[in-house]
């Protein structure tokens, strides 16, 4: 743990820890960025140290399910961090590779194995691995899985499991449908919130800008010319819509790389290696295709498109703020998109800014409730001068940081009024990249 620079545990971690030491059933409600990858994954690693069993062939000890195969591969970076002075053996098996090499690292038993829904139900159909000595399965951001229409694959995954074993399931917010799986896969489990779910985390600067009668993409190429960037991460809701971004920031002299289900994973590592080391600032994403992003130093979220479900609003948003750290989140609206502003601040609450019907929020409003720091306070003052100056807001310096956990494709084309008819083709296109 020192090696991996960690002194002092999160909430999420004092909680969770010592309840899957004990042997219970968890359901965790926590944000991303809140340390929950090393709250599941340290415990795990205690219990394999403590049982000292090779595992046998074409089996798994324990089994940790993600949404996307960027999570996963997130989640298996830091078991092999944690892991680096112990004997543990452990695999990644996630869609979009060639299945040859999982298969040879399968056939040898493995103490974890990671993986996406799809890609290991291939395997079980092929007899390459078996489920049937794995006494830990732990699903990670169970309601992403929801959304992309997993939970079928899950029940079943789950149904093929010994009936002894420790089941954590971990979710940022606790939809229905998340609630039966719990309640119908874990036993007598232990609820630990150490968060409202679908809250923002206090320390995100929240901004509305309207885009009414303007180009969002010129928009987006002044915000990243003025503020104070350090990274950047643009949420579009569709494939296309990314590859749009890119090319218009590239004519703009901008950097920047898009990540998305129609990328190859060779792609989707090579922009994400470009933005992890900074030769890009700017890296344009579909909502799942970000869950897992692991980068330093996020400092702003820009929306130019606003999402569909208000709740994906808040997972976008904590790609920044990580570890105790601030960010700025900004979000473009349009005059067709005001049903989904609506929607998300009956959620998260009124966003200081500019409506595209002309009315705005004054940063007061913000979390009423909310303590905010004196630098965000001057900050927001600043602001308001400005405005009524009718100057450009004032620059501001801030920096998120990022240290845990996403995601593979875009959110159909839209319309406030299409979300039911689109949300079949969005979850089956959403499986078949993952």
């Amino acid at each position: 743990m020192s090696e991996a620079g960690y002194t002092q545990a999160t909430p999420i971690q004092t909680k969770v820890i010592p309840a899957m030491i004990a042997g219970n059933d968890i359901v965790g409600i926590a944000q991303t960025g809140t340390g929950k990858t090393a709250s599941f994954v340290l415990p795990l690693l205690h219990h394999i140290h403590a049982q000292a069993r090779k595992p046998q062939p074409k089996t798994c000890g324990a089994l940790i399910l993600a949404p996307t195969r960027e999570l996963a591969a997130q989640i298996h970076d830091n078991v092999r961090l944690y892991a680096k002075f112990m004997n543990v053996s452990s695999a990644l098996v996630v869609g979009g590779v060639k299945p040859q090499k999982q298969i040879r690292a399968l056939a040898r038993g493995l103490d974890i194995l990671v993986a996406t829904p799809g890609r290991l139900e291939d395997h079980q159909s092929t007899g390459a691995i078996r489920l049937n000595a794995t006494d830990t399965i732990i699903l990670d951001e169970a309601d992403q899985m929801l959304d992309m229409g997993f939970i079928p694959a899950i029940r079943r995954i789950l149904g093929s499991l010994p009936k002894r074993r420790q089941t954590i399931l971990m979710s940022a917010t606790m939809p229905k449908q998340i609630r039966s799986l719990s309640n119908d896969f874990l036993t007598r489990p232990q609820e630990i919130a150490v968060t409202p779910a679908s809250k923002p985390i206090e320390k995100i600067e929240q901004r509305l800008m309207s885009a009414a009668g303007q180009n969002k993409r010129q928009m987006l190429v002044e915000l990243l010319k003025n503020e104070p960037i350090e990274r950047a991460i643009v949420f579009s809701r569709t494939k296309h819509g990314a590859n749009k971004i890119v090319q218009h920031l590239e004519k703009a002299g901008l950097s920047a790389a898009a990540i998305h289900g129609n990328k190859s994973q060779g792609q989707r590592e090579k922009a994400l290696a470009s933005f992890k080391n900074g030769s890009i600032k700017t890296l344009v994403a579909t909502d799942i295709a970000a869950r897992g992003i692991d980068v330093d130093g996020i400092s702003h979220v820009i929306n130019i498109d606003l999402p569909q479900v208000p709740e994906v609003y808040v997972h976008r948003i904590g790609r920044t703020a990580r570890a105790g750290k601030s960010g700025i989140a900004i979000s473009l609206c349009g005059e067709a998109e005001l049903d989904l502003l609506k929607a998300i601040e009956k959620l998260v609450g009124k966003i200081p800014g500019t409506r595209p019907d002309g009315s705005t929020a004054p940063a007061e409003e913000k979390q009423a409730n909310s303590p905010l720091s004196e630098n965000q306070r001057r900050n927001q003052r600043r602001r308001r001068n400005g405005q009524q100056n009718n100057a450009q807001p004032e620059r501001q310096a801030k920096s998120g940081r990022f240290n845990g956990g996403g995601r593979s494709n875009g959110r159909p084309n839209t319309g406030s009024n299409n979300n039911s008819a689109n949300a079949g083709g969005q979850r089956s296109n959403a499986r078949r990249s993952a």
